[in-house]
C-alpha cells in the first residue's frame, strides 16, 4: 500500500496528512523547517509492521492551513491540533512521535493528555515540561541577540530571507545542521543575514538527494511559506505563561528519546542535564538512544536505526 494523502479539518483548520497502513495509530510530527516528507523513510517500515502511520503537515506548514493570527501557534493550540486529529481519524488513542518542534508538541501532548497518548517518542529535542523550550530572554542571555530563536522574533525579517530562494535555504539548513557539520548553537553575527551563516553545500550527503530538496522546496514555494513555521518561535515566551499551571507534571506514559551526538541540540546549554534527568521527567522511559555521527535530522540521517528503535519500542507497549 502506498502513502495516501488527504485533508482533515481540526479546530477550524484543514491539515494535510499523509497516511499508510492499518492498525494502531502512530502519529509522526515533523519539525522546522520540514513537512510530512521528513518521515518518508518511516512509513513503509511501520505500516509493514502492522501500524496505521499518519504524518500531518502541522499548523502553518506546507499544504496545511495557516492560522488567522500569529498568536495562534502556542503549545495549547498545537496540542489541541494533535488531540483533535486523533479523534478526526476515528481513533481513541495514538502513539505520538515527534522530531525537533514536533518533539516539543509530542512531549507536551503526552504530558497533558495521557488518556489519548499511549506512548511518546521524541527525536532530537528532550522534554522540558511544561513550556517545551526555554524563554527567548534566557536564550539571549546564553547566546546573544543573534541566537536564531531570538533572530526569528522580528516579524518579516527571517521570513523574507528564507523565502528568497527556498531550495537554497533548505539545502543550507539541512546540510548545515547535519552530522557533516560540527554541532554548535546557530548564532547570527551582527550585520549578517541568517542564511549567510550557512554556506551553500558543494555536494549533498548520502541521506539527502536533489529530489528530496525539491520536495521540501515545493512545500515552501509560496512567498509567505516560512511565516507560519516562524510564528511557532514567536510564541515561545507566550508559552511560558500559558503552560505555567502545569509545572511539576511528569510524562507518565512509556517514552523513547533519541538524539545524534552531532546534533546542534546536544551542544546547547542545559541539554546534558536534561538528559540526566530524563527518568525524573519521564519515569517510564524505555530507551535513551545516542546515534554516533548523526546530526539534527535524526530520522532522515539514520532511518534504519530510528525505525529499529521505534519498532522495538512499539512492540514493548
Amino acid at each position: 500500500m502506498s502513502v495516501q494523502h488527504h485533508h482533515v479539518e481540526v479546530n477550524g483548520l484543514r491539515l494535510h496528512v499523509a497516511e499508510q497502513g492499518e492498525g494502531p495509530l502512530v502519529l509522526l510530527l515533523h519539525g522546522f523547517p520540514e513537512s510530512w516528507y521528513s518521515w518518508r523513510h518511516q512509513f513503509a517500515a511501520l505500516a509493514d509492521a502492522g501500524y496505521r502511520v499518519v504524518a500531518p503537515d502541522q499548523r502553518g506548514y506546507a499544504r496545511s492551513d495557516r492560522a488567522p493570527s500569529s498568536e495562534e501557534y502556542t503549545l495549547p493550540h498545537l496540542v489541541g491540533d494533535v488531540t483533535a486529529l486523533i479523534g478526526a481519524l476515528g481513533a481513541e488513542e495514538a502513539v505520538v512521535v515527534g522530531h525537533d518542534w514536533g518533539a516539543v508538541v509530542a512531549w507536551t501532548t503526552a504530558l497533558l493528555r495521557p488518556d489519548l497518548v499511549r506512548a511518546v517518542a521524541g527525536l532530537s529535542v528532550p522534554p522540558l515540561p511544561p513550556a517545551g523550550l526555554p524563554s527567548v530572554e534566557s536564550s539571549r542571555r546564553a547566546y546573544g541577540e543573534g541566537y536564531y530563536q531570538a533572530y526569528f522574533q522580528e516579524p518579516g525579517r527571517a521570513d523574507a530571507e528564507m523565502s528568497a530562494d527556498p531550495a537554497s535555504t533548505l539545502r543550507r539548513i539541512l546540510v548545515g545542521a547535519s552530522g557533516a557539520s560540527p554541532p554548535r548553537p546557530w548564532v547570527v553575527p551582527e550585520g549578517v543575514r541568517l542564511i549567510d551563516t550557512l554556506p551553500e553545500p558543494e555536494e549533498l550527503p548520502e541521506w539527502l538527494t536533489a529530489e528530496d530538496v525539491e520536495v521540501f522546496a515545493g512545500d515552501y514555494a509560496a512567498p509567505d511559506a516560512f511565516t507560519g513555521p516562524l510564528d511557532w518561535y514567536r510564541n515561545i515566551d507566550r508559552n511560558q505563561g500559558l503552560m505555567a499551571a502545569f509545572q511539576g507534571l511528569r510524562i507518565e506514559v512509556p517514552a523513547l528519546y533519541a538524539v545524534g551526538d552531532r546534533d546542534m541540540v546536544s551542544a546547547l546549554r542545559g541539554v546534558p542535564e536534561l538528559r540526566a534527568a530524563l527518568t525524573l521527567i519521564a519515569p517510564k522511559l524505555h530507551t535513551d538512544l545516542t546515534l554516533p555521527g548523526c546530526g539534527h535530522w535524526t530520522q532522515q540521517e539514520r532511518p534504519e536505526e530510528v525505525n529499529r528503535a521505534l519498532l522495538d519500542f512499539l512492540a514493548a507497549l
